[in-house]
């Protein structure tokens, strides 16, 4: 492979980081200079990275508070047992769809939110960063619910409906390392009805922090492929976020899709955030997970500005150390062009139809 391959990425944390962000104009910064983290608009371009789905996150209330007391509103009024109150999770998570807004409007058409195959391959085409807009953790469409279809006319058109907490839609998926998925009840009516009014939108249902019981419960009620789009292989590393061969084996039958996370944690056998990780482990995942769902089916989740990466990944800059290492391993051209994209068009556009 002689050029570097276009990369297409099932998951970054970016909207939040600008949110959390001290600079002055974190939006200019992105576009015209320079961020600290994992992405920008000058090191995506020169990565060959086009974007991907963008997360709108409500970070944990006990992070903020201790790193980020003045995003709150009312920080003081808020006991230290507290994820928010609602007007506050509502307005987080307002405030990072206006910055993707904001990146659209004034990056003189270099960046587009997308919401079909169409438009993401003429980003492509014209060198423009896409963002499909992906709603990880909906707690906040418990206390407005009617924010979902203003949330889909402004683009949104993928979520998670769990994240790590307990919520109104279900039991949230956290467990000491070594774990299973099977963490707690399933989805809740409320999850499920979630669930279905945004199947009904065809919008992608993420899988990725779900339980091992909700995940079952989603493929109960949904006829779409299922994706998990920043998870690993169970088998190579036991968090509990981590899928079993069962679980693959049930995406595949979808006709699903995987994107492999670069966090340390998700990836080590022994589960640790120890930064001096071989690429080889990555490529370990992308390996197990292909034998097991078909090279159709694998794509990068890499969660960049939401994770702790190798030293020899530290951000989007050094991708092409993966792609060598992958090449090294004896993936093809044609199976690189699949992971790094192709695989990823495929299923949102069966998808979204």
């Amino acid at each position: 492979m002689n050029a570097q391959p276009i990369i297409f990425d099932g998951h970054n944390d970016l909207l939040t980081r600008l949110w959390l962000s001290s600079a002055e104009d974190p939006v200019h910064d992105f576009i015209h200079a320079s961020l600290p983290g994992h992405l920008d608009l000058q090191r995506c371009r020169k990565a060959g990275w086009m974007g991907g789905l963008f997360s709108i996150f409500l970070p944990p209330y006990a992070y903020v508070k201790n790193n980020h007391p003045e995003k709150l509103l009312n920080p003081s009024g808020l006991d230290s047992d507290s994820d928010s109150d609602p007007q506050q999770i509502v307005d987080i998570c307002c405030a990072q769809l206006e910055l993707a807004q904001q990146l659209q409007a004034r990056s003189d058409g270099q960046i587009q939110i997308c919401t079909s195959l169409d438009q993401i391959q003429a980003c492509q085409q014209n060198q423009q960063l896409a963002i499909i807009l992906h709603l990880e953790g909906a707690e906040f469409l418990a206390i407005k619910p009617d924010l979902l279809d203003i949330f889909y006319d402004a683009g949104l058109r993928s979520i998670g409906p769990l994240w790590n907490r307990k919520s109104i839609f279900g039991d949230g998926l956290n467990a000491p390392f070594p774990h299973s998925p099977d963490t707690g009840s399933g989805l809740t009516n409320q999850g499920k009805d979630l669930i279905l009014a945004c199947s009904e939108k065809n919008m992608l249902i993420d899988v990725s922090h779900m339980n091992e019981r909700a995940f079952w419960d989603t493929l109960e009620i949904i006829n779409q492929p299922i994706v998990a789009t920043h998870s690993n292989a169970h088998a190579l590393c036991q968090q509990a976020r981590n899928l079993t061969d069962q679980q693959l084996e049930a995406i595949k039958q979808s006709n699903g899709m995987v994107g492999v996370n670069f966090d340390v944690a998700f990836l080590r056998a022994d589960g640790q955030r120890n930064t001096q990780t071989s690429l080889d482990v990555i490529v370990d995942h992308l390996d197990y997970l292909i034998n097991h769902l078909g090279e159709d089916h694998v794509g990068f989740g890499s969660d960049f500005d939401g994770c702790l990466l190798p030293d020899d990944l530290s951000d989007i800059s050094q991708i092409s150390m993966l792609i060598e290492r992958m090449q090294q391993r004896h993936f093809s051209d044609q199976l690189i062009e699949k992971v790094t994209s192709k695989n990823w068009f495929n299923v949102l556009n069966k998808i979204w139809k």
